[in-house]
């Protein structure tokens, strides 16, 4: 298997973008595949490696990647070292960061032989899901879209950081990482950036006029994005397929660091899901 870590893409927002590359090289033009982690999330979290691996095996060639403002750099891209960066990260820079990553392999000529550039499709974990949802509905390159364990909308999460006065006045919010008991910051911009933009940021407008294959995956003991969001966007799309898997959680299993050889039960179910989707 061809494996390259931690390329380096320029975005539009002054942080590099850092992505990975799995293919099996036999000069078959094969789809893509490009996978969004979610909030405090990172493209070597836990089990993504071995998921990178599997899609690799069934004749995709998969991209991962750390957006630009997700709090890791081009040195340490695990976990999260800059924290002024993820303070300043919002759901545009995100949508932006896709959007590079996209030209990036579409335009790639190492990979030309290896890719299949009208056959490219994406996943995204949690925040994430509301974030590929919203590219694949404004850009006419996406053919197929997963949400796996994604949320139906943005606007309620903002609501919930706390009161918007003293958010304003004090220009940041902390919100605690309890793996690495970092206080991660949320600068005012980010409410800002929302407010400016909440049509485009509307999941439910974009779910509801996605015309691509859709699939929706969640486990049904998911106590971080409640299985209600997954049956939301199902009804907002009456074409898309709605997946459940018993008794697992917002990561299906997995968890950081992953230190096992195979991927967890529930985590592999959704890969045999996304890839018999993805296939038909």
């Amino acid at each position: 298997m061809n494996i390259t870590k931690n390329s380096v893409i320029s975005g539009k927002h002054d942080k590099p973008i850092v992505a990975d590359v799995f293919y099996n090289k036999n000069s078959t033009q094969k789809p893509v595949v490009i996978f969004c982690h979610g909030y405090k999330g990172f493209k070597d979290w836990g089990a993504w490696d071995l998921m990178a691996e599997a899609f690799a095996n069934a004749g995709f060639f998969f991209v991962k990647f750390n957006f630009s403002h997700n709090g890791g750099t081009v040195n340490q891209p695990l976990d999260f070292p800059d924290l002024e960066a993820f303070g300043n990260n919002n759901y545009t820079k995100e949508l932006d960061d896709l959007e590079s990553v996209i030209d990036w392999i579409s335009n790639h000529t190492e990979y030309q032989a290896e890719i299949n550039t009208d056959n490219i499709n994406l996943i995204g974990h949690s925040r994430a899901g509301g974030i590929v949802t919203i590219k694949a509905e404004e850009d006419n390159r996406i053919k197929k879209v997963i949400s796996l364990a994604g949320v139906c909308d943005f606007g309620k999460r903002i609501s919930t950081i706390g009161n918007l006065d003293e958010w304003k006045r004090e220009g940041v919010k902390y919100v605690l990482n309890g793996r690495t008991k970092q206080h991660m910051p949320h600068f005012y911009q980010f409410y800002e950036n929302f407010v400016a933009n909440e049509k485009r940021l509307t999941i439910k407008r974009a779910v509801s006029n996605l015309k691509i294959p859709y699939l929706i995956i969640h486990g049904d003991a998911d106590t971080s994005v409640l299985i209600e969001e997954a049956y939301n966007l199902h009804d907002w799309n009456s074409n898309s397929k709605l997946e459940i898997i018993e008794a697992t959680n917002h990561v299906f299993g997995a968890s950081h660091p992953w230190q096992q050889d195979n991927l967890p039960k529930a985590l592999k179910e959704a890969l045999i899901i996304s890839i018999q989707f993805l296939n038909n």
